[in-house]
């Protein structure tokens, strides 16, 4: 099996290739920037990290977007971080356009709501350790509990028009989608690969994931 990590410069990618070569020493876990590559692997991790606005100027300069939906399309896949929100059809951060893949919107956490219960104001970036809630059974929770502890970092958050696709949210304070499903893809807001015992359990899941047992896409695939 080979795995491929799509490099588009943007990414914190030697991390999420050394979890993967952890969890599947077997397997080949390759980072390219080749979009005959990315097409022909058996399964494909979408990471990232930074500026969405830079990220999709990037994406769009190596020639990767129609390889990117392509296997975001027909084979298991991944997405991570900005890995989930280009995913979408738009971002404030920059009002720049996502892949439009999935139908909603990437949103920054309103200044205004980032207090807590004590009343002391929240930072942005939500940066560290949070609680995932699942919302629906689904392959790649197999294994970790509900509520466990996941590590992020971000300053925005996706919101998708249909709550059918949500599989977790987390809160600062109020519920944000914390990752979302359809048919053969998955994608979260958290970093795996530095989410401890947890993160590698989630890619392990991953990496024997059998999505013909998942069903039809939904018709929030665009």
């Amino acid at each position: 099996m080979r795995i491929a990590v799509v490099d588009y410069g943007m990414g914190n990618l030697r991390s999420v290739q050394k979890a993967l070569e952890h969890v599947a020493p077997a397997e080949e876990v390759v980072v390219t920037s080749d979009p005959a590559e990315i097409v022909s692997s058996d399964r494909v991790v979408f990471p990232g990290q930074g500026a969405m606005p830079d990220c999709m100027r990037e994406l769009e300069t190596l020639g990767l977007r129609r390889a990117v939906l392509e296997a975001a399309r027909t084979k298991p896949f991944l997405g991570i971080c900005i890995g989930l929100q280009m995913l979408f059809e738009r971002s404030e951060e920059g009002e720049v356009a996502g892949l439009g893949l999935l139908k909603g919107s990437v949103r920054r956490f309103v200044p205004a709501n980032m207090f807590d219960e004590e009343g002391f104001r929240l930072k942005v970036p939500h940066m560290g350790w949070n609680r995932v809630e699942q919302t629906r059974n689904h392959p790649l929770w197999q294994g970790i509990a509900q509520g466990t502890r996941f590590y992020f970092v971000h300053s925005y958050h996706v919101v998708p028009d249909s709550a059918d696709i949500v599989a977790a949210h987390a809160s600062y304070p109020t519920p944000f989608a914390a990752a979302v499903s359809v048919a053969n893809l998955f994608a979260v807001q958290f970093h795996p690969e530095k989410s401890d015992v947890a993160g590698l359990r989630l890619l392990s899941n991953f990496v024997s994931w059998n999505v013909g047992s998942m069903p039809r896409p939904a018709p929030t695939i665009c």
